[in-house]
């Protein structure tokens, strides 16, 4: 079983974050164009316990995939989890949070993930899956900002 968590500082309000989040067809914008990250399922106006999305995404290696997530565990304004019922990995829990700073929000991503296949999927997981996990996280940081931050009041 392996972890990954990452934190992304945003300038905007508890509320514009979460009004972000909530809408299951932003995952889109803060997905890496290479991924070719494709909603396949009809998806409400926004998330609730039990909400089931279905989508397709690139993955170096293995190919197009579909992947399936339940949306649970939603603490209105605060945080949700995406569980994986069908996908790419042997397990999947990512925990969502949104957290108020001083100077914004802090979104918290943690991954419980694990793969599949034994020692080769342990090996695979060295040479390019937590990469590639890293990438997307990465991807996230630098794009949330640019999507959410409110610019500064003008210093009187």
């Amino acid at each position: 079983m392996y972890t990954l968590k990452r934190s992304t500082a945003i300038q905007c309000s508890m509320e514009k974050a979460w009004d972000f989040i909530q809408h299951p067809e932003n995952l889109n914008q803060i997905t890496p164009d290479d991924m070719d990250f494709e909603i396949c399922s009809p998806i409400p106006n926004k998330m609730y316990d039990g909400l089931i999305v279905e989508y397709r995404i690139q993955l170096p290696v293995i190919g197009r995939r579909t992947w399936v997530s339940e949306l649970k565990h939603i603490q209105e304004g605060h945080s949700f989890v995406d569980e994986q019922r069908e996908g790419p990995y042997k397990f999947w829990y990512h925990h969502h949070v949104i957290e108020p700073t001083p100077t914004g929000v802090k979104m918290t991503d943690v991954i419980h993930y694990d793969v599949p296949f034994g020692l080769i999927g342990q090996l695979a997981h060295i040479l390019f899956i937590r990469k590639m996990l890293e990438k997307i996280f990465e991807y996230r940081n630098e794009v949330l900002p640019q999507l959410l931050n409110e610019p500064k009041p003008p210093v009187a």
